[in-house]
Order: structure tokens, then C-alpha cells, then sequence
């Protein structure tokens, strides 16, 4: 929900917890409510305008995470939201310390995580006057953040600390930001902590409609090639137990997106893995060939449907969502639910029966037979073979972060994901430089937890400084550098739909990516051929003293399938090279 840059809600509407707090500083009330929510760690860089908030800082239970970009923290603070489901925190400092933030909340924002990023700004009295530092942050985020607060009154501190944590985390998350002048953190504050919320017209929705649960569980128990299409949200909620059970009780296959990946284990009998651009052939065949299919948490993305008019254009559609801006923005579905994705599956439970599916699985499982994922184990490395035994090694456990390109990609496919919140990527804004970073928040997070982050060798070098940080902090976060010596994704399409005219895609001049963690003091480790694979990923894996990096030096020119050109109907699906050149679909991205 997007609500206008503001300071809402009186302070009248304040219920005091403490009584007759002893003055502070706004910067150290701030720290305190953090405190209060739970925060354990920020992620920061400091500068002049947030100084009073980073000296705030010392000595307290949170730990402060010095990085070396403001993206980087951004994209810690999304590892570790989405890691947990608890909000990450940044700190930054005003004018390009603030806007460095704006592509780190491009990313939360279109994925729905929840973030606070709290910013210092120029003294209240020369804001509108070009001083030195200053950039109006509110309003250069205001499209990319959920909720924004521009603070004038130190005393609105605790209010605005407990509105935002809770816009961030409940409904369909999202990052909250916070600009401070520097004056206004430097300031007294009498007021006393805050538990009381109160903004009118901001409501969370939970469970369906009975009546809309009802028609839904109708439709679903009457259909005879149904498909569950699980998407981000549903990791969101925490619906894959529930997801699980209706997928049993109703025989229904499952697919995800590819933020949906880990919502049910996607090793279950009935999952067909990932549907969309580059999803499996037996997943988009079903979806395809369905009669009905059922959107839980995801939102009908332009890389699942294709072609909008060709998209299951005979089967009913449902569509699950705590968004009510998501119904029929893309698709008109049948039934539209609104409420969180786990409350509505649980409520559908009792009012299903088994589907009549015996054929339709019969039919999914020759597609899987027929259309296997592949690739050759001849002819030098591959990508596909790396991560399919990453896999294999690391038994589905670890937490998988992702940047953006063919890797990601293969690693979707090949890395198939057991549990919720192990699966982090970076969907709707596609952002290179998230994998690495991401990983480090995931880590910190999850201390117990093994964390792989899988780059490629152009977005790891958008974020390769954030190994000082690693280091610093001794994080034992594994990084696979798939390096291709390509922008390999944009390679791939200009080979295939422009006649395969290669430009601004050669990463000529890449470092040695082992020297280079060696410079940092960093153990480093290098696969050049298939034999390699097993050795050094397990020698990664056992390996725990700090971060270590794995190059994996892999054919150049190698392309993801299946793959579905942009715009065109999921008919148009292409499971191997093609023998003409292909014509770019009008109007595609």
C-alpha cells in the first residue's frame, strides 16, 4: 500500500508505555526503539548529517555492520529480511549516501521485503537551499518505498520508529524510509516510548471471504488438470505446509515462481519446479494444458504469462492475494481472494475433496520424462553441472542467494530449494550486484545456516567491495563466481534475436577472481574442469574460519533452456537451440 509522504496520526493518539522518560537525544530515543523491535544489527555508512545517530550507536546491543557501499548495506538488510521475515535496518548519511540507497529499495519494494532505512539530512534550516549534502530523499523514493517519513518534530521519534516497523512487516511488506536533519537528531526528546498504532486506512486483510473461499474450493474439487501456481508471497506468509496439504488433499501439481522457490519443498512428488521464462518444460506444459490454476501469493508477472490473450485462455482462474492492487491488474480471474496467502489456503482446507486428476498426473509425468532438465557432461565446464552438485553436496540444506543473469537461472533450476526462506533472489527490479551482499545479510541472520552466494562474474564485480566486510567480520559465506567472461543473459538474446551482433557484453579485463580474494586475505578456490567440481565444493563447504570464494571457469557461450522469448505465448517455448533465427516479439523487454 503506497500512502503519501507524510507524518500521519497526532501525537494525541500516542499510549505511553513508560512514564516521565528522562531527556535524551532523538538520535538515542531512535536507537532505543530500535532496540525495543528487536534490532540486533544495522548496516551502515556513515557521513556528516547521521554523525549524532552513528555516535548514538556505541555501546549499545547492536551490532553495527560498516560497508563499504550504501547499496551493499541495502542489500544485506534484504538478506536478512528475507532470511527471517524480520525487517533489516540500514543507516546512511544524507544527499548521495541517501539516493545510494534508492536501487537497494527498488529491489525490496518490488519483491516486498520489509526494510527500514533511515537517513541522515542536511540541518532543517537549509533544506530547500541547496546545502551542501542535501537531496530531497522522500521524494526521490517516494515510487520505490512502501511509506516514507520526513521528521521535523524530535518528538515524534518513538511514533514514527513503531509506525514504521509495522507498516514494513504486516500486509504485503515492504521498505519503510526515515530522513532525519541532523539538528532534529542532535535535539531533546521528552516523549515516551510508543506501543499504541493507529492509522486509519491502513488495514491488513487476513482471512478470505467465506464466500469466495467457498466458490474457489468448488471450482478447484471440480477441475480435472488443475495446477497450484505458488509465488512470493506464499513464502511470505509461511503458507507451504498449508500449500502442501491442499496440494495432497486435492491432487493438484504445484509450480512456483521464481521467488516462490522453497514455499513446498520442491522435491515433493507433485512439484513440477519452476513455470515462466526459463521454468522447466514440464512445468509450463502443465500450465499450458491446465483446465484450472490457482495464483497463490504470486502476482501474474510478465516473465510467467508471456503473451497476456494466449495466457490459459480456456481455464478458470483464482487468484490469491493480501494485495487488493494486484486483482485484475494483468488477469481477470474468475474468483479473486483477498487475504494472507496462508490464513486463505487453511480456510480452503476443509471444503476440498480429492480433485479427478488421475490422468492429468499421468500426463504431467511424461512431460517430466519427456522433457528432463539436461545438459552435457562433455566438452569442458558448465554451469548447469556446478550447481546441479552444488546441490547434490549440500543436500537442498543451504540457503541459496542469487544475482542476476544466467546463473540464476541455472541456479533456479538445478538448486532445488527444501525450505522456506532458503531461497533468495532478486525477481521483479533484477538487480545485479544482490547475490553477494544478500548472502552476507542472510548469513549474519542465520549464523547457523550454510549460505552459498551464486554471482556472476559481471554482478559480483558491482558489489565485490563488500568483501572488505566479510573479511572485517569474519562472515563464512561461500561465493561461486560463475565466470563466463560475459553479461551472459544479454549475450544470449543478442545471439539469438539481433543476429548475434555482441555488444557491450564482453567483460574483458575481469580480474583474477582468486588473486583478487587473495589481496583481501580471503581463501580462495578455482574449478577449471568437471573433475574439480565435487573436490572443491566440499573443501568450501567444510571450510569456516571466514568468507571463501569458488571461481568456476565455465564455457563462454552457453545458453539457459528452456527459455520463452519475451512477450511471446508460453506455446512458443523453446526447449533447444533453434534451427532459424528467431524474430524478436513486438513490444517485449
Amino acid at each position: 500500500m503506497n500512502l503519501p509522504t507524510s507524518t500521519p496520526v497526532a501525537a494525541s493518539a500516542e499510549r505511553p508505555c513508560d512514564a516521565d522518560p528522562t531527556p535524551m537525544t532523538a538520535a538515542v530515543k531512535l536507537v532505543e526503539c530500535l532496540e525495543r523491535h528487536g534490532v540486533d544489527v544495522i548496516f551502515g555508512l556513515s557521513g556528516g548529517a547521521a554523525i549524532p545517530i552513528f555516535d548514538a550507536l556505541v555501546g549499545t546491543r547492536i551490532k553495527l555492520v560498516l560497508v563499504r557501499h550504501e547499496q551493499g548495506a541495502t542489500h544485506m538488510a534484504d538478506g536478512y529480511a528475507r532470511a527471517t521475515g524480520r525487517p533489516g535496518v540500514v543507516l546512511v548519511t544524507s544527499g548521495p549516501g541517501a539516493t545510494n540507497t534508492v536501487t537497494g529499495l527498488l529491489t525490496a519494494h518490488m519483491d516486498s521485503v520489509p526494510m527500514i532505512v533511515i537517513t541522515g539530512q542536511t540541518v532543517t534550516g537549509a533544506l530547500g537551499k541547496d546545502a551542501f549534502q542535501e537531496a530531497d530523499i522522500t521524494g526521490i523514493s517516494n515510487p520505490v518505498v512502501k511509506y516514507s517519513y520526513a521528521v521535523r518534530d524530535p518528538q515524534a521519534i518513538p511514533r514514527i520508529v513503531n509506525e514504521a516497523f509495522h507498516i514494513a512487516t504486516t500486509g504485503r511488506p515492504g521498505p519503510v524510509l526515515i530522513d532525519i536533519p541532523k539538528d532534529v537528531s542532535s535535539a531533546e526528546v521528552h516523549e515516551p516510548f510508543v506501543d499504541a498504532i493507529d492509522l486509519p486506512g491502513y488495514h491488513v486483510p487476513g482471512e478470505g471471504e467465506p464466500a469466495a473461499l467457498a466458490e474457489a474450493a468448488k471450482l478447484l474439487v471440480l477441475a480435472r488438470r488443475p495446477v497450484l501456481y505458488v509465488g512470493h508471497g506464499a513464502v511470505i506468509s509461511g503458507a507451504g505446509p498449508a500449500i502442501t496439504r491442499l496440494a495432497d488433499a486435492t491432487q493438484a501439481p504445484v509450480v512456483n515462481t521464481l521467488l516462490g522457490k522453497g514455499a513446498v519443498d520442491e522435491n515433493h512428488p507433485l512439484h513440477l519446479g519452476m513455470l515462466g521464462m526459463h521454468g522447466t518444460a514440464y512445468a509450463n506444459k502443465a500450465v499450458m494444458n491446465c483446465d484450472l490454476i490457482m495464483a497463490i501469493g504470486a502476482r501474474w508477472d510478465d516473465r510467467i504469462t508471456g503473451k497476456i490473450e494466449a495466457f490459459c485462455p480456456n481455464a478458470t482462474k483464482i487468484h490469491i492475494d493480501i494485495d487488493p492492487a494486484e486483482f485484475n491488474k494483468v488477469i481477470r480471474p474468475t474468483v479473486s481472494i483477498l487475504g494472507d496467502a496462508r490464513r486463505v489456503v487453511e480456510g480452503m482446507l476443509p471444503l476440498v475433496g480429492p480433485c479427478d486428476s488421475h490422468d492429468w498426473l499421468r500426463q504431467c509425468q511424461r512431460w517430466r520424462n519427456q522433457y528432463p532438465l539436461k545438459y552435457a557432461k562433455q566438452g569442458g565446464l558448465r554451469a548447469q553441472q556446478v550447481l546441479d552438485r552444488l546441490n547434490t553436496i549440500t543436500e537442498g540444506d543451504a540457503i541459496i542467494s542469487t544475482d542476476v543473469g544466467q546463473h540464476q537461472m541455472w541456479a533456479a533450476q538445478f538448486c532445488r530449494t527444501k525450505h522456506n526462506r532458503h531461497w533468495l533472489s532478486s525477481g521483479g527490479a533484477g538487480t545485479m550486484g544482490f547475490g553477494f551482499p544478500a548472502a552476507l545479510g542472510a548469513k549474519m541472520a542465520q549464523p547457523d545456516k550454510m549460505v552459498w552466494a551464486v554471482v556472476g562474474d559481471g554482478g559480483f564485480q558491482m558489489t565485490m567491495s563488500e568483501l572488505s566486510t566479510a573479511l572485517v567480520h569474519k562472515v563464512p559465506v561461500k561465493i561461486l563466481i560463475i565466470n563466463n567472461h560475459y553479461l551472459g543473459m544479454v549475450r544470449q538474446w543478442q545471439e539469438l534475436f539481433f543476429d548475434n551482433r555482441l555488444s557491450g557484453v564482453d567483460l574483458e579485463g575481469n580480474p583474477d577472481f582468486v588473486k583478487l580474494a587473495g589481496a583481501y586475505g580471503i581463501q580462495a578456490y578455482r574449478i577449471k574442469r568437471p573433475a574439480d567440481i565435487d573436490k572443491v565444493l566440499t573443501a568450501a563447504c567444510e571450510y569456516n574460519e571466514g568468507p571463501c570464494v569458488v571461481e568456476a571457469d565455465v564455457i563462454r557461450e552457453e545458453n539457459v533452456w528452456p527459455m520463452i522469448p519475451a512477450g511471446a505465448p508460453l506455446t512458443g517455448m523453446l526447449v533447444e537451440p533453434p534451427q532459424t533465427r528467431l524474430e524478436k516479439p513486438e513490444g517485449s523487454t
